[in-house]
């Protein structure tokens, strides 16, 4: 078991009033599995992404994440956690403007002390299995949208994580380029690769091999495709 959440709970408060973004989220994903997340707006799936991420913590219940309790973290934990463990793919690709897609790429291995040969040859290593190995000096500007969303894929993959965590990914890609990113997922998940995929897409989420439906923070469905 590679996830497993136990009535993940998750509030919000704004003034006097309380918004409860998640109630009781109980799911597991397994090493290896395709997993979408799907809901409408307020539904909880940015939420549920954000703590899945490691980026926010719960207000109740547990986040266990390769047997070890993400919930109870502190901030430094986590942010190892996410180092080590969580590559992000984003729909603004966040890429750093003046620098190369080699440099964003090894931006990961930078925070966690990787020494520089090593660094450059992991990010090489990336770029060339996301069909980038000729836009290696290329900066964002010298990029299409989707050779963007590549090197952020890269970025991604570069240390090897037990997850890879896609929130939109192809909502600012037209639909053939968006096509192609889709491919690379697919790609990536025979190659082994456990994805989760934030998307309010139908078909985005036919890729996948199993859709989580989000409303009013809980689970309504979990199917497989």
């Amino acid at each position: 078991m590679l996830i497993e959440l136990k009535k993940l709970s998750k509030e919000y408060h704004v003034g006097l009033e309380t918004i409860n973004a998640l109630h009781g989220v109980d799911m597991k994903i397994d090493k290896g599995e395709y997993v979408s997340i799907m809901g409408p707006s307020g539904s909880g799936k940015s939420t549920l992404m954000n703590v899945l991420g490691c980026l926010d913590t719960p207000s109740g219940g547990t986040y266990y994440l390769n047997k070890s309790n993400v919930s109870t973290m502190n901030d430094d934990q986590l942010a190892e956690i996410r180092n080590r463990e969580i590559g992000f793919v984003f729909q603004n690709f966040n890429l750093l403007p003046r620098a190369t897609s080699l440099h964003n790429v090894e931006l990961p291995l930078i925070y966690n002390g990787t020494p520089a040969v090593k660094r450059k040859e992991q990010a090489e290593k990336a770029l060339t299995r996301v069909g980038l190995k000729d836009r290696m000096t290329h900066r964002p500007n010298e990029l299409s949208g989707g050779q963007r969303q590549r090197v952020a894929i890269a970025r991604a993959l570069v240390n090897n994580p037990s997850i890879i965590l896609a929130d939109e990914p192809t909502g600012n890609l037209d639909t053939r380029t968006g096509d192609e990113i889709m491919e690379l997922f697919e790609t990536l998940h025979d190659a082994g690769n456990t994805i989760i995929l934030v998307t309010h897409e139908e078909y985005i989420a036919e890729h996948t091999d199993r859709i989580v439906r989000l409303r009013d923070g809980k689970i309504e469905r979990d199917e497989a495709v």
